[in-house]
C-alpha cells in the first residue's frame, strides 16, 4: 500500500469503507508531517527532535482534553475524541520517527523487529480500532502483517537508505554472510549477497504469512483493503528474489502487471 514515502498506509484507497477515509487521512497527515520532521530536508538531528518533541506535546494536550496550540492538530483532535483513539499509539510512530534521526544500524533482528513495533505496527492497531475488530488475536495478525510490510520497504530500498547513512539490515546477519558496509556503499552485488536477500526475504515472508488469516476476520472492503496489501507486499519480495536481491540496480516496484496479479492473488485468499 506505498503512498509515497510514508509507505505502510493505505490512504483514501478506493477499497476503504467511506465513513474511515476521514479519520485514516487524519491519522495519515499526521504520520507523514512527523515523518517529514524526521527524515526531510537537511534539518539538524537537534531541529528534528525538537520538531517531534513539539508533537508529542501536542497530543499530550489533546489527550487532556486541551485544545491543540497549532490549528494542523485541530481535526485530529477531533478524529482521537470521535473515534476515542488510543494517544499511544500516535506516541509509538513519533517514538520511531525520532529514534530514525539518532540510530542509524541494528544489531540483530529483534531489535529491528523493535523498531517496527513502533514504526508500523501502530497503523494496523489504529485501523483494526477504527473498525472495532482489536481483539488480541486480531492485534498479532495485524503486527505480523505490519512490520513485514515495513521489512518489504528495507530491503526495497537498502540502496536509497544507504544515502541517509542508514543500514536496517541487522548487523549480525551482514557478518554472518560475509558482507561488508563498504558493500553497500559500492553497491557490490555477490552470490553472498544473493544469499543475504534471500535469507531476508524468506523470513519476511513467513511473517507475512502468519498474519494473513487477519484477511478473513475483517468484514467488507477492509478485508478486500488488506488483502491487496498483503499481496501487494508479497509481490515485491519476489520481484527481489527474481534480480537475486540486486537492489542496487534493480530496485523492484509494482506496475499495471503486477496489480492485475496482486488482484487475481487477493480473489483467492
Amino acid at each position: 500500500m506505498p503512498v509515497d514515502h510514508y509507505e505502510n498506509f493505505p490512504v483514501a484507497s478506493l477499497l476503504l469503507p467511506r465513513r474511515l477515509r476521514r479519520p485514516v487521512e487524519a491519522i495519515y497527515r499526521f504520520a507523514r508531517a512527523a515523518d517529514d520532521i524526521a527524515d526531510e530536508g537537511d534539518a539538524s538531528d537537534a531541529v528534528r527532535l525538537r520538531g517531534l518533541a513539539g508533537y508529542r506535546e501536542e497530543l499530550d494536550a489533546i489527550e487532556r482534553g486541551e485544545p491543540p496550540a497549532g490549528q494542523d492538530f485541530a481535526e485530529l483532535a477531533t478524529i482521537i475524541r470521535e473515534w476515542h483513539l488510543p494517544v499511544q499509539l500516535l506516541r509509538d510512530l513519533l517514538d520511531a520517527f525520532a529514534q530514525d534521526v539518532v540510530k542509524k544500524r541494528y544489531a540483530d533482528y529483534p531489535e529491528l523487529l523493535d523498531y517496527c513495533r513502533r514504526s508500523a505496527n501502530p497503523v494496523g492497531r489504529l485501523l483494526l480500532h477504527l473498525v472495532g475488530q482489536d481483539n488480541e488475536a486480531n492485534l498479532h495478525r495485524s503486527d505480523c502483517i505490519c512490520s513485514a510490510l515495513q521489512l518489504v520497504n528495507f530491503w526495497q530500498d537498502i540502496a536509497i537508505d544507504w544515502q541517509k547513512q542508514r543500514i536496517y539490515l541487522p548487523l549480525g546477519d551482514l557478518e554472518r554472510f560475509g558482507i561488508a558496509e563498504s558493500d553497500i556503499a559500492g553497491g557490490r552485488w555477490s552470490e553472498a549477497w544473493a544469499a543475504l536477500l534471500d535469507f531476508q526475504v524468506e523470513r519476511t515472508r513467513r511473517l507475512m504469512g502468519e498474519g494473513a488469516s487477519l484477511v478473513q476476520q475483517l468484514p467488507g472492503r477492509m478485508g478486500w483493503e488488506i488483502r491487496v496489501t498483503v499481496q501487494g507486499g508479497l509481490r515485491i519480495l519476489e520481484k527481489i528474489q527474481r534480480v537475486r536481491g540486486n537492489v542496487f540496480r534493480h530496485r523492484p516496484v509494482l506496475g499495471a502487471s503486477d496489480w492485475l496479479c496482486i488482484g487475481g492473488r487477493a480473489l483467492a485468499m
